[in-house]
């Protein structure tokens, strides 16, 4: 007996549970036909209790797909993020390439403009290194003999005067700045014309060493080359008179020159492709006395 109703206790049950199913419906179409009526109260038991546990059984169902939704819609945000950072770093490349694009442009009308002016054939260059030589002030340009460059050639930007060339090879040149201690070119004041010499200290400032007397020169004042030595053309600006270094001193003064040229920041210079007459002696005389010394007659090629 008990293993017969062990036997049929679960069909029964669920036939049972069908039953009631079934009646509950019927019953519930018949009161929505009839325009409603309050459940019985073990329904309106079974209907508390069904709640709250379907509740708890939908809960961590319904948690799973909004953790799905949140995966896949952070997915799609760091997605969409990676474009964007792509697309600005794009942005940001080509405005920089504009950016030098409009540098350029200024750079060739300088360049017209100078040759306008000096009337000089003029070599664009663009500085590649600093002298490695602490204590020389020069640097590396990407012009040499390939492209015309000699020794002695003077080197300008449209604000001034930069330096000289030393020394070549085939694709490059050393350039001695006006600030090296071993430049000194003659200058005169524009105002008063007051001559005098313009010398390089090794620091970031220029000497103008001039005669008191007649010299009628004052802060403010703008330092440009006379001409005179024939190795930079007349007019160029070297820099501008600071201060007096010694306005109580003997026969010759010394004013301390801010350079017209911001060294800090040189990047693009023209060597204008001629040699003054000084240049040409100095430089001449130099290869004369190497060949001599190498055991060839001069201007003789080697064999």
């Amino acid at each position: 007996m008990p293993d017969l109703l062990k036997r049929i206790g679960a069909p029964v049950l669920f036939g049972l549970l069908a039953l009631l199913a079934v009646v509950t419906m019927v019953s519930d179409r018949r009161s929505l036909a009839e325009g409603g009526r309050d459940l019985p109260w073990w329904q309106a038991i079974m209907l508390e209790i069904a709640v709250p546990v379907q509740d708890v059984v939908t809960a961590p169902v319904d948690g799973i797909r909004e953790m799905w939704a949140d995966y896949v819609a952070l997915r799609e945000v760091r997605a969409e993020n990676t474009r964007l950072h792509a697309r600005l770093a794009e942005l940001a490349e080509a405005n920089l390439q504009y950016r030098e694009a409009l540098v350029a442009s200024g750079h060739l009308q300088q360049v017209a403009a100078m040759r306008d002016d000096f009337e000089i054939p003029m070599l664009p260059a663009e500085v590649v290194g600093l002298d490695v030589m602490p204590w020389f002030r020069s640097v590396l340009v990407d012009r040499g003999k390939a492209h015309g460059v000699q020794a002695g050639n003077p080197v300008i930007t449209a604000e001034g005067v930069v330096g000289l060339v030393t020394a070549t090879s085939r694709h490059a040149a050393k350039t001695m700045l006006l600030l090296d201690r071993q430049s000194a070119i003659d200058g005169i004041v524009q105002r008063s014309r007051a001559r005098g010499i313009v010398r390089g200290r090794g620091t970031d400032q220029l000497a103008f060493e001039f005669v008191v007397r007649g010299g009628d020169v004052k802060v403010g004042d703008i330092v440009i080359t006379s001409g005179l030595g024939g190795v930079y053309p007349k007019g160029l600006r070297i820099g501008e008179v600071e201060h007096l270094l010694d306005p109580a001193g003997g026969l010759r003064q010394t004013a301390s020159l801010r350079p017209a040229v911001d060294y800090g920041r040189l990047e693009q210079i023209f060597v204008m492709m001629r040699r003054g007459p000084t240049m040409d002696l100095l430089y001449d005389s130099e290869a004369r006395a190497e060949s001599v010394e190498s055991g060839r007659a001069p201007g003789r090629p080697a064999s």
